[in-house]
């Protein structure tokens, strides 16, 4: 337990050091307070460019927004987060690798699976902290504007949102143990949300893929009840524990 604590303060204070830590709150604190700006000025843009896009032949009727509406701005700002966060976090373990650090992590003594549940806990801690400041900010700001009772299970919406995102922080460290390369680990990445995507458009599996936790409107128009994505949730933490255990299993073999 002393090694996993060492590990542990060890990591987080690199990603304060390399400002990563820095860098994942202004993201997702940005992404906090410009959807519900976005969506308060998007009437405005719109009466804005009503001449021009009527010259277009284009005709711009009344514009009505809500907490809905931000709320769905917000699931979408999202996924772009999570895409940077992912490319900051690919180099995690196969920078050891890459600079020759793992050697002489290891030659103190230090036992294996501590160093990659370290590292892991630690993408999974600042991931944690970066959706719930994100969460509370757009959930104020948007309570401001409107009403927040306008997108129900907003907070289980966030929650499906966030396993999502655990799940595919947790495939970057089997592709980095086999592969030791930050390209690899991304293409990991890619690869598994690529075959829940596409195992979702079958109807059969739909809702047990772990893609399926994207699908937020429905769950904020209440057009879905949260009962319908706890299979999903279910499956996506077992392949989260599934593949940390492959990663140990191969961490504990790969040469270093």
């Amino acid at each position: 337990m002393k090694q996993w604590n060492v590990m542990l303060r060890k990591e987080l204070s690199e990603q304060i050091k390399t400002h990563r830590a820095f860098l994942v709150l202004i993201l997702f604190c940005l992404v906090g307070v410009i959807s519900p700006a976005l969506t308060k000025l998007m009437p405005w843009m719109f009466e804005f460019m009503a001449e021009d896009l009527a010259g277009s032949g284009i005709s711009v009727g009344d514009i009505h927004v809500d907490a809905l509406t931000a709320w769905t701005q917000y699931f979408k700002n999202m996924q772009l987060a999570l895409i940077a966060f992912l490319i900051l976090y690919s180099q995690t373990l196969t920078g050891e690798f890459q600079r020759g650090t793992l050697i002489i992590l290891l030659a103190k003594g230090l036992r294996r699976w501590t160093v990659l549940l370290s590292k892991l806990a630690a993408a999974l801690l600042f991931w944690t902290a970066g959706c719930a400041a994100g969460f509370l900010i757009n959930y104020a700001y948007t309570a401001y504007f409107w009403d927040n009772r306008a997108a129900e299970h907003l907070f289980f919406s966030a929650f499906c949102f966030y396993l999502l995102g655990a799940w595919l922080i947790s495939l970057i460290f089997p592709a980095s143990v086999f592969f030791q390369s930050v390209t690899a680990a991304l293409i990991g990445v890619c690869a598994g949300f690529l075959a829940s995507y596409l195992l979702g458009l079958l109807p059969a599996v739909r809702e047990y893929v772990p893609s399926f936790l994207m699908d937020t409107p429905p769950l904020l128009t209440g057009a879905a009840s949260s009962s319908e994505y706890l299979p999903c949730a279910a499956v996506t933490l077992g392949l989260i524990l599934l593949n940390t255990a492959v990663s140990l299993a191969g961490f504990r073999k790969a040469a270093v």
